[in-house]
């Protein structure tokens, strides 16, 4: 099993004007520590749950360049972009972008998109759920299209591109992997099984249903379930003194007899940098072998 970093909260007790620094130990700290995935949410506001609107958020691409360069082994990824809040073309040219200035380690995660309040509040179009899920298909298309460089004009319901020219090609081969985020039964997984390389999904209950579904929807798409990595979000809180470490070890062991292969998620206490470090030296090495 492998584990992934996502960093979610950047409010610091002393303002913003640090965040450069302290994210950039962050990030050195979790790369050396052994963490596979170093993951940014794609979210213009604070969402509900983690903090107010009105608290600090980085925009997604920008910080998983800065990232990059703090960086040498992780994979960079955000989890998951919005598929209506960029243009494909223009989100297939930034993940190659970040996948070239990274030595290929960018990852394409991308979902639906849920987050009405920011989207109108920046005035970015929100169609209904159908819709954006018509797009994503088309922004998935588009960026295979253009990573295998195929410059033939697109043509779909949403989407017209005349020529999709993509120069440099990403360095990751065939083409950075697709991880599309979502447990949704009908279209979600559908689109796992017809694209990506890998699913996300969230660590509840319904871990193994969501899988067997999965599994239905590769069989009809002609497609290797076990080629696709299983994924899912898993928040990490290894206590102030690390006395929780065995407590995650054990629930990270359940998730791996399900089939999950990787864990992504925030950590409890992250500026602290400590709590990276125990998950590095203590977790790490304890479910690699899962």
């Amino acid at each position: 099993m492998r584990v992934g970093l996502q960093i979610s909260d950047f409010t610091l007790p002393g303002g913003s004007a640090g965040l450069g620094t302290e994210l950039a130990t962050v990030a050195r700290t979790a790369d050396d520590a052994g963490f596979a995935l170093i993951a940014v949410m794609d979210h213009f506001f604070q969402i509900q749950g983690l903090g107010d609107p009105e608290q600090e958020m980085l925009e997604g691409y920008t910080t998983l360049g800065f990232l990059a360069a703090n960086t040498s082994r992780a994979a960079l990824i955000t989890l998951v972009t919005g598929t209506v809040y960029r243009h494909p073309g223009v989100l297939a040219k930034i993940v190659t972008t970040l996948d070239v200035l990274s030595g290929g380690r960018a990852w394409l995660g991308i979902g639906a998109a849920w987050n009405e309040e920011e989207a109108r509040g920046l005035g970015i179009p929100f169609p209904p759920l159908a819709e954006r899920f018509e797009r994503l298909e088309e922004t998935v298309q588009i960026c295979l299209q253009m990573w295998r460089g195929d410059q033939t004009p697109y043509q779909g319901r949403h989407y017209r591109l005349e020529r999709p020219l993509n120069s440099p090609l990403p360095l990751a081969k065939p083409h950075p992997p697709v991880m599309i985020g979502g447990g949704g039964e009908k279209k979600t997984l559908r689109l796992v099984a017809r694209y990506a390389d890998a699913c996300n999904l969230f660590a509840g209950p319904d871990v193994a249903h969501k899988l067997d579904v999965l599994r239905g929807h590769c069989e009809r798409e002609g497609r290797d379930y076990d080629e696709i990595e299983k994924t899912c979000y898993f928040p990490f809180d290894v206590g102030a003194r690390g006395e929780k470490t065995n407590e995650i070890i054990d629930r990270l062991g359940e998730l791996s007899g399900l089939g999950i292969h990787t864990v992504i998620g925030s950590v409890a206490d992250l500026w602290r940098v400590r709590p990276v470090e125990v998950i590095g030296s203590e977790i790490i090495p304890a479910v690699a072998e899962l």
